[in-house]
């Protein structure tokens, strides 16, 4: 009797062991839940990576580019008009692209906080409108590790999938 092929499996990884200042442990997270998502959607296949999995309509790569024009919003004041439309990938754009774009806005954020070390500070941002580095930091581990949750059951209804 033939057997079925096991679904690949990444070996889980642990929670971020951080100093233990705030902005270290914030930042530390962060960092932990970024990877994490941008790691589910590297390697999912097309079409599937933009066909949506769930009656909401949401798909793995719409998933990542929302994430980062939240990054982009939050860290570096882009604007963005229409959200609901950041869940929609370009139909052009591949996974390597979206991962790549997500991962450059990641580093951008990055350069902004590297020179924030006032937590109650706001985000130094082109518009001067911004929150509390706190806030940004707590905002963007909440919104990420929401969608990384979305993104681990997206990429098993996909390709079976699993692990972080």
């Amino acid at each position: 009797m033939p057997t079925s092929p096991r679904p690949a499996r990444r070996r889980d990884t642990p929670p971020p062991r951080t100093a233990n200042s705030e902005a270290e442990v914030l930042r530390g997270f962060l960092d932990y839940l970024r990877e994490s998502v941008a790691a589910k959607v590297e390697g999912a296949p097309e079409p599937q990576v933009r066909t949506a999995q769930v009656a909401s309509g949401t798909n793995l790569l719409g998933l990542l580019n929302h994430l980062t024009s939240v990054e982009r919003a939050t860290f570096l004041g882009d604007r963005v008009t229409d959200w609901q439309a950041t869940f929609h990938a370009a139909p052009d754009a591949g996974v390597d692209e979206v991962v790549a774009r997500y991962r450059q806005a990641v580093a951008e954020a990055n350069a902004v906080l590297d020179g924030c070390a006032d937590l109650g500070a706001p985000v130094p941002r082109p518009d001067g409108a911004a929150p509390s580095v706190r806030w940004a930091l707590t905002h963007l581990i909440e919104e990420t590790g929401r969608h990384a949750g979305h993104a681990d059951i997206l990429r098993e209804l996909i390709d079976g999938s699993t692990g972080r």
